[in-house]
């Protein structure tokens, strides 16, 4: 029975793993394995493991490595707790693969140490670009550190065999938060309501914001401005959601609870998770922020998104998309144009370019069927134009 060991280290992406997840569980032929790390373990970020076991799954080995410095100094003693604390799990479970999803500094860690311990690697999501975040860096580093590549879309795929890896290893399987939404039984608008305990209005907006790590400094400077312009809101209800573990990423959950102690409009969760995040995706009228949610997810539900800054800068993008620069005036403008009756129309027509679905059968048969026999040595693919260089 082949073991397939995925971790997974916060609620979002859990949410996309979890299709998959279950797939691989059902699979007779395979034995899931579970490590759950950093965010999923802090109780400041909701203690979001016990969703992952609430939801029938058994966790193989918990990793603590999150400490409670969101500084540049503290995040890297963290990445060096999670190293000691994989290079231990992966003695311990011994897994014939191991799957990671995208681009976080834990993820990071999990890919390092199993390439130390010679363990087979694929990675979900590479190939994507963020270039307002550290973890394009880290993105890129784990996908030559992996030996399987699941891509959501033939631009990313194109994009990981000119980082040198081998075609035949980059398969292009679409995005998995298109599955959740396919599969997943959302709530209604009052059993949303309830959920959340919190009356929707006329307009409502969801809004997430992650530091923007590459930005010194600028991240609280940025939230002020989209704080001001959601201030110029007039009869709208908010929904914020809280960022990441990611370098400053305090001071904007702080910024959080005092604007929701403020505007009675307003409610802020730490975690929403999967069931709830998704169903408020039918009631919104659109997502604000820097999330990838925005990008990946909103599309499917027809509804715009304010892309404000630079943090996702580079990802393909739908036409429910609008970028703005994190400037109080311009966010403001984007909004104003979310809910002008032209691109409400528009959006009436949006395909979302991360697929229809399917991603987590695809990848389920790959991992399964793939022969693992020296898959670790790898060559680098050189990418040739017409000219032969």
């Amino acid at each position: 029975m082949r073991k397939i060991c995925i971790v997974t280290g916060s609620r979002a992406e859990y949410g996309l793993l979890r299709g998959l997840m279950k797939e691989i569980n059902a699979d007779t032929d395979l034995r899931l394995q579970i490590i759950s790390t950093c965010m999923h373990l802090s109780p400041e970020f909701g203690l979001t493991y016990r969703q992952i076991e609430e939801d029938g799954f058994s966790i193989d080995k918990k990793i603590e490595m999150l400490l409670s410095s969101d500084t540049s100094v503290g995040v890297s003693k963290s990445m060096g707790v999670g190293m000691i604390g994989f290079a231990d799990a992966y003695e311990e479970l011994k897994p014939d693969l191991v799957i990671l999803l995208g681009d976080r500094f834990e993820t990071f860690c999990a890919s390092a140490a199993a390439c130390i311990a010679r363990i087979p690697l694929a990675h979900i999501h590479g190939g994507e670009t963020t270039q307002g975040a550290v973890d394009e860096a880290f993105r890129h580093s784990i996908t030559k550190m992996s030996h399987l590549h699941f891509t959501a879309t033939a631009e990313y795929r194109r994009r990981v065999i000119q980082l040198g890896e081998h075609p035949d290893t980059v398969i292009n399987v679409g995005g998995l938060g298109v599955d959740n939404i396919k599969n997943l039984k959302l709530l209604d608008r009052n059993s949303f309501e309830r959920a959340i305990d919190f009356k929707l209005g006329e307009k409502n907006l969801l809004v997430t914001y992650h530091p923007v790590t590459l930005e010194k400094k600028k991240s609280e400077d940025q939230f002020k401005q989209l704080l001001e312009a959601l201030d110029q809101l007039e009869d709208t209800k908010l929904i914020f959601t809280n960022p990441n573990a990611d370098t400053d990423g305090r001071i904007i959950i702080k910024m959080i609870a005092e604007y929701v102690k403020k505007n009675n409009n307003a409610v802020a969760f730490a975690n929403l998770g999967q069931l709830r995040y998704l169903s408020s995706l039918q009631f919104v009228d659109g997502v604000i922020g820097n999330s990838s949610s925005g990008i990946l997810e909103a599309p499917t539900f027809k509804i715009g998104t304010v892309n404000v800054g630079d943090r996702q800068k580079g990802r393909i993008k739908a036409e429910s998309v609008i970028d703005c620069d994190p400037k109080k005036e311009a966010i403001r403008a984007a909004v104003e144009k979310l809910y002008s009756i032209r691109f409400q129309s528009l959006l009436k027509n949006v395909k979302n370019p991360y697929g229809e679905g399917g991603a987590a059968l695809k990848i389920k048969k790959h991992v399964k069927e793939i022969n693992l026999d020296n898959i670790l040595k790898k060559i680098f693919y050189d990418v040739r134009d017409e000219s032969g260089f």
